[in-house]
């Protein structure tokens, strides 16, 4: 895939060393001539949703890294259309955002698990043409968005699944170390 485009996938480069996105999955919500935005997928937080936000106090819903813009704002991805209105297609079946107070009800009366929502502590973002540089100096590995990527029950394993998903040479990159020195 070379596109970049909303739903796209990005996968950091075995030898990235920025400590924001080592070996990160990101999924991008929007992509255009001003820059791009999207959610770090694999780096869940110590945190819950409880802890950062009073009216949820006691609700022990997992939080991810979404990116180290704007560490202040939550956000979340669901596949739940019909319990949280106003969210914004990204990719068949996968939503960006929506009415908050919807979700503040479904979490606190457990109607929603993390299978159907992802919630994100920041965002990751780049300006306008930052991210095409990037790909361009082999930053980041592209894939396609689904479903099996973005809600994820092991955090842990989204970097090697996605590349798996790449299939061929990128599988072997599952296994390479973190610094090339020590292999």
């Amino acid at each position: 895939m070379d596109k970049i485009q909303p739903g796209t996938i990005l996968i950091a480069d075995p030898f990235l060393k920025d400590p924001n996105f080592l070996r990160t999955v990101i999924f991008l919500c929007d992509h255009n001539k001003d820059g791009s935005f999207g959610f770090v997928l694999n780096r869940k937080l110590e945190y819950t949703i409880g802890d950062l936000m009073n009216e949820l106090e006691g609700c022990d819903f997992p939080v991810f890294y979404g990116g180290p813009v704007q560490q202040n704002t939550i956000h979340f991805l669901h596949h739940c259309p019909g319990l949280i209105s106003g969210g914004e297609e990204i990719i068949n079946g996968i939503y960006w955002g929506g009415e908050f107070d919807e979700l503040s009800y479904l979490l606190k009366n457990d109607k929603l698990n993390s299978s159907d929502i992802r919630l994100f502590l920041g965002y990751s973002g780049w300006g306008e043409g930052q991210l095409e540089n990037e790909q361009n100096e082999k930053t980041w590995l592209t894939t396609y968005g689904n479903r099996k990527l973005v809600f994820s029950d092991d955090a842990s394993a989204i970097w090697k699944d996605a590349l798996k998903q790449l299939g061929g040479k990128f599988e072997q990159l599952i296994n390479y170390p973190i610094d090339p020195h020590l292999n």
